[in-house]
């Protein structure tokens, strides 16, 4: 096994957290729709000084070849861990009452499994399948940072450019440059916590958001630019507009073209703007923790997930849909050097303390995060809307991804990853942080 390879190069020393901080944190329920779109708030930020920038990259001189995929040399699944991956998919979507789950594993052969359990659509008695799409809101993020870089591979922005440089009509963006965006170092307030939203969101669900009046939630900023972080959704939303304008092209055809395609992700589409090539999942909420209690379909009639308000109001920062293998496949491909160069796959997950004397409680890179799953370093990025919440994880060393998609979003899907993982890569020694799921 390659443990640890991919990770020496470009974490180094950081010292990665447990899985239970990265979606233990989150409100588990009556937060706003997408409070948690991802990283939850973690209170109040530092003041500390910013220091100097990391050095900006040049464009590349000529286009970048992805390299070969690596020669596997992992054990592949047998009958019986297939068998009992499923088995216990089974029982942790029955234990935790969770209306449909959908869950892949890649390995680093290409090879996969995907398991699916429950159903899409309770109503209709529809069953979620291995193309079933779901909403996969902040793991969108992975995308838009994917983006940004191919464009500073291009010569067409800067990480150091000022942001107002491209939406010069946003005054809140002042004195915040594109890394800031992207590492959520910009100071900028999370609209999706403003206490108005919620109601204005749910009172229309069918009709659609434009940026301006989502951004009119955006109050006054956590701190300075550069001088602390905080998670908000803002920045991706922003960084997403400032995509369409260098672009010259909307974040769905730029995510086509660039990615959806060439890396064979068939089920996946924008939200909105793009139509289903398959079937989709409805969002559920329940009105508390109850296994009993019954879910409530959030389906607005437009065959958004999990309604246009949201998904509109989240723009570039999470309206991506997506199956678990999809997904699983994209957190390989990224991770793993085959979508960004070396330098700018360098750039994405080498800068986990991005802000001086105020450590994220999760590392966080550009639009990605770092922790240990089971004893073992991870990439990846979770997602939370009202009615959806998934996770993603890259295993590095052995050239694996896992993904998670469920139609609800009061469980933490991270812990059934870690489960399934289990099965698959058995801790390495004593994992005093493995999940006590089974």
């Amino acid at each position: 096994m390659r443990r640890g390879l991919l990770v020496a190069a470009t974490v180094g020393a950081v010292a990665l957290g447990s899985l239970v901080v990265l979606l233990g944190m989150q409100p588990a329920g009556g937060a706003g729709p997408i409070a948690a779109l991802g990283s939850p708030p973690t209170g109040p930020a530092a003041s500390t000084p910013a220091g100097s920038p990391p050095p900006v990259l040049q464009p590349a001189a000529t286009p970048w070849v992805p390299p070969p995929l690596p020669a596997p040399v992992g054990p592949r699944p047998t009958k019986k861990v297939v068998t009992a991956l499923q088995v216990r998919l089974d029982a942790l979507r029955t234990k935790y009452a969770i209306p449909g789950i959908s869950a892949s594993i890649v390995f680093d052969d290409g090879s996969s499994w995907t398991g699916v359990s429950g159903m899409a659509d309770l109503a209709a008695r529809r069953r979620v399948t291995p193309n079933t799409a779901f909403a996969v809101a902040s793991i969108s993020k992975t995308f838009i940072a994917a983006l940004i870089l191919d464009l500073v591979s291009e010569g067409r922005l800067g990480l150091e450019d000022k942001a107002s440089e491209y939406l010069p009509e946003e005054e809140m963006l002042t004195g915040i440059t594109i890394r800031m965006l992207l590492n959520h170092t910009s100071g900028l307030y999370d609209y999706f916590l403003h206490p108005k939203i919620d109601r204005a969101l749910r009172s229309e669900p069918a009709r659609g958001w434009s940026p301006a009046r989502t951004l009119g939630y955006v109050a006054k900023p956590y701190f300075p630019p550069g001088t602390g972080w905080r998670y908000s959704n803002t920045n991706y939303l922003v960084l997403g507009l400032i995509a369409e304008r260098v672009g010259g092209h909307s974040l769905a055809v730029q995510l086509r073209s660039r990615y959806f395609e060439p890396f064979g992700l068939q089920s996946a589409f924008y939200q909105v703007a793009e139509r289903p090539t398959g079937p989709t999942a409805h969002g559920y909420r329940f009105a508390g923790l109850g296994a009993s209690l019954r879910p409530i379909d959030l389906a607005d009639g437009t065959g958004i997930m999990p309604f246009k308000s949201v998904v509109t109001a989240a723009g570039g920062a999470g309206s991506v849909a997506a199956s678990s293998l999809d997904v699983a496949r994209w957190s390989r491909a990224l991770y793993g050097g085959r979508v960004l160069d070396a330098p700018r796959l360098g750039l994405m997950l080498g800068d986990f303390d991005p802000a001086p004397g105020y450590k994220p409680s999760i590392p966080y890179g550009l639009g990605v995060q770092a922790l240990d799953v089971n004893g073992f370093p991870t990439y990846g990025h979770s997602g939370r809307f009202i009615g959806f919440r998934g996770v993603v994880r890259y295993v590095p060393g052995d050239d694996i991804a896992i993904a998670v998609l469920t139609n609800q979003s009061r469980v933490d899907p991270g812990l059934i990853a870690a489960s399934l993982l289990r099965i698959v890569l058995p801790p390495p020694g004593p994992c005093g942080a493995c999940p006590e799921v089974s």
